[in-house]
């Protein structure tokens, strides 16, 4: 649309009668405008920097309960240290995917209470 020289107002006008009240505000179409005025060229997504989120693979997971199984006791800055995974990254290894919990500085299934 914006190629087509349409003004934000008539571009929000059209994508409004497409998607009705799930369409952008006006403010995000005239961004979009704005970006492709300027440098933007593509409609693909840009590289974005950071780690992948591939951070809780299956060969992670494992090593991560290999260390846990070996010291209960383990802190999570040193597992991160370790697997050289930010803190972030372990902690919903630890919690959400194999469902251990800290209890009195000791790693334990969150059933035992």
């Amino acid at each position: 649309m914006f190629l087509k020289c349409n003004t934000p107002t008539k571009i929000k006008e059209e994508v409004k009668a497409v998607y009705g009240d799930t369409a952008p505000l006006l403010i995000t179409v005239k961004f979009w405008t704005a970006q492709f005025k300027g440098i933007r060229i593509s409609l693909e997504d840009d590289e974005r920097s950071g780690r992948y989120k591939n951070a809780t693979s299956d060969d992670n997971i494992a090593k991560v309960h290999q260390m846990v199984l070996g010291d209960i006791r383990i802190k999570v800055r040193e597992i991160a240290e370790t697997m050289y995974m930010s803190i972030k990254c372990v902690c919903p290894i630890l919690n959400q995917v194999l469902g251990l919990r800290e209890l009195s500085m000791l790693w334990v299934p969150c059933l035992l209470t």
